[in-house]
């Protein structure tokens, strides 16, 4: 008896099923890819939202020093001329999948003589962070990525777990806000938002969601791949950046004076 229930309490725990990513746990848990997953959180919120015309990305990009120079860690990159990835969780590891997107299609470019699908970028994205999940010799990515893109086939949005599992999505939030985000983005009309639109909307959730108390100061990082973009992803425009924030801290003022008067009745 006692036996068992010592092997329960350390199949619980990861004692001695957590030296490497290919052991299961009696339980059928993998425990360094939830590892892993906890990494990926670690970090400011990353979200996409797939509007009418386009994807929106954007990231709470937390300032881990005042002496950064204002632009530094970036957490969304061009991975192609028509895609765009934003990242959470170790930027280092990050780097490596975006290091490997690129990679994956300028091959497809190269061969086929056109931009490679969104779709297929994802998938193939997909099975290279899922391999390093099947060897004892490496580990998980400590980082989950949102992949943007726009095709013939129109607008995309994918998120891919440190797991390698992904799945397209209307609007998808990624760090350790994502349950907080999720909750505002399902307050969305996804079959009417425009790309502009969204960019005030994922300031406004970002802003919120922002805590001043346990968070380090942060920079509002955005960018999009849509008409107005004509089909490339690139960081928006100064102008509306600015508006957005703009738009963010009025929204949050206005939210928090609404409260004050609440606790007031």
């Amino acid at each position: 008896f006692f036996s068992l229930l010592l092997t329960s309490i350390m199949a619980g725990i990861g004692a001695g099923y957590d030296l490497y990513p290919t052991t299961f746990s009696p339980e059928g848990r993998l425990f360094q890819i939830e590892y892993a997953g906890k990494a990926a959180d670690a970090s400011g919120t990353a979200i996409g939202v797939r509007t009418v015309d386009g994807v929106v990305l954007g990231v709470e990009k937390l300032i881990r020093s005042k002496m950064l120079v204002k632009g530094s860690e970036k957490r969304i990159f061009t991975v192609a001329p028509h895609a765009g990835m934003a990242l959470t969780g170790l930027l280092a590891d990050g780097r490596q999948i975006v290091n490997s997107c690129r990679d994956e299609a300028q091959q497809y470019k190269r061969f086929y003589g056109q931009a490679i699908p969104g779709k297929m970028l994802n998938q193939r994205i997909s099975s290279y962070i899922q391999y390093f999940t099947l060897h004892d010799s490496v580990r998980p990515f400590g980082s989950s990525v949102i992949l943007a893109s726009y095709d013939k086939s129109g607008p995309g949005l994918y998120m891919i777990e440190p797991s390698g599992v992904s799945y397209g999505y209307r609007a998808v939030a990624i760090g350790q806000e994502k349950q907080v985000a999720k909750t505002e983005l399902e307050n969305l009309d996804f079959t009417t938002i425009t790309s502009r639109e969204a960019v005030m909307e994922i300031a406004k959730i970002i802003y919120k969601i922002h805590d001043d108390v346990k968070d380090k100061e942060f920079e509002l990082e955005l960018s999009w791949v849509c008409a107005e973009s004509n089909g490339k992803h690139e960081h928006i425009p100064e102008d509306l950046l600015a508006e957005a924030n703009k738009v963010g801290k009025q929204n949050l003022e206005a939210d928090q004076f609404g409260s004050d008067e609440e606790m007031e009745i």
